[in-house]
């Protein structure tokens, strides 16, 4: 298919489109992928061998409640999604309306290369408060969730009293918002590190990117998003199987094979994440090649620019988790941690009094042991200031986030 795009790549022109909001970069960036992973659909794959990749991805949003403009990423996205025609769930939906709506938004697209018709039911779940539609520990949902992610062939529900529904090739596209402390209410613990979460892109921000009092397109920026919503009517009409170049294969077996022995986490949470990894990977290939052109030929700068996204998000994506965890102190030590990374050699009296209604003085005490065991943070007499607390980790996500606030 000949590329007739205004845009070289949509994803880097909807940057330049959201320049002028407060989200920070990497909360605009997933805003972006999410987008174009809808109008891929289920009609758009990769074949490795015996293994089936399709684009869509979980991404949710995680920031402090009011800290990082989570809805106002999320709005330019939902803008382009509509005025694209593509089937989103509502935000409030029962298990049982959600399963009805994907059965009902079955289509069929021929097979460029095969002519062969692909059914599929392809759907996006577009969610600003996410625990709102999760619900309160619903298992079945997260079950359900967990299944439709690898986009079986078949997908069959049984019902007490209707029988037996089949949905032909399930493709499920998430983009949600949440909050750490939300996340900790919304999902069990023991779906924390596997599951569904495992097969999440938690994109974590503690501030926005900067203060823009007057958010106001401009007349060239208006014609930037007409041609970002004629580029994305193109690639909605991708489909078929990407193919790669042999430079790709070469650089992927070397990455593959390097990240094994070389994970991002040691945080047992994460466990899931990391055996997922190259998955996600691979999906968001498909996804920056599609927002680069309509050759449908993955090459080593998508996987570059792949790994590039990846990694500046896994910075920061532990303290999507900072609260959860199985001790009672989980919660206590997270927010001690966040707190000594933000104000380094902060008065231990002011600590104490900055979470006199989190903690009393025992747990607070037990709180500070620990990490100072852990040689996250240390103690020390600070002269006339007293006792103060710094933060001695240098790899400590909590550090990594210090530098959110973007240069004009």
């Amino acid at each position: 298919m000949a590329d007739a795009r205004y845009c070289d790549d949509w994803i880097e022109s909807y940057m330049q489109l959201t320049e002028n909001s407060e989200p920070p970069k990497l909360f605009r960036l997933w805003s972006a992928i999410s987008v174009v992973a809808s109008v891929l659909k289920r009609k758009c794959r990769i074949d490795w061998g015996s293994i089936t990749f399709y684009p869509n991805m979980y991404i949710v949003l995680v920031a402090p409640s009011g800290r990082a403009r989570k809805g106002t990423a999320m709005a330019p996205a939902l803008d382009f999604l509509v005025d694209s025609n593509i089937k989103l769930a509502a935000e409030a939906i029962t298990r049982e309306a959600l399963i009805r709506l994907l059965a009902e938004v079955s289509d069929n697209d021929t097979h460029p290369e095969t002519g062969e018709v692909d059914l599929h039911s392809s759907l996006t779940i577009f969610s600003p408060e996410l625990t709102v539609f999760l619900g309160y520990q619903n298992q079945q949902l997260l079950s359900d969730l967990t299944d439709w992610y690898d986009c079986r062939n078949k997908w069959i529900y049984r019902t007490k009293s209707m029988g037996t529904d089949e949905i032909i090739g399930v493709w499920v596209n998430l983009f949600g918002a949440t909050t750490p402390d939300l996340i900790q209410t919304a999902m069990p613990l023991d779906a924390i590190g596997g599951g569904l979460t495992s097969r999440m892109i938690f994109v974590y921000e503690q501030n926005k990117g900067k203060i823009v009092p007057a958010p106001f397109y401009t007349q060239d920026e208006l014609k930037l998003r007409e041609h970002l919503l004629y580029d994305l009517n193109h690639i909605h009409m991708l489909k078929g199987t990407f193919r790669f170049t042999r430079a790709f294969v070469d650089a992927w077996t070397e990455w593959y094979i390097k990240q094994e022995g070389d994970p991002p986490f040691t945080d047992n949470r994460f466990a899931g994440y990391v055996e997922r990894r190259p998955t996600h990977v691979m999906k968001l290939c498909m996804i920056l090649n599609a927002s680069r052109c309509s050759k449908m030929v993955i090459d080593t700068c998508d996987l570059d620019k792949a790994i590039d996204v990846l990694l500046q998000t896994e910075k920061k994506m532990p303290l999507a988790f900072g609260g959860v965890g199985k001790s009672k102190m989980a919660d206590i030590i997270n927010k001690i941690s966040a707190e000594v990374a933000f104000n380094p050699g902060i008065k231990l009296e002011t600590l104490y009094k900055r979470f006199i209604h989190d903690a009393d003085k025992w747990t607070m005490n037990k709180a500070l042991e620990t990490l100072e065991a852990a040689r996250v943070i240390d103690v020390v007499d600070g002269g006339e200031r007293g006792m103060v607390v710094e933060m001695i980790d240098p790899n400590s996500p909590y550090v990594q986030n210090l530098n959110t606030v973007e240069e004009d």
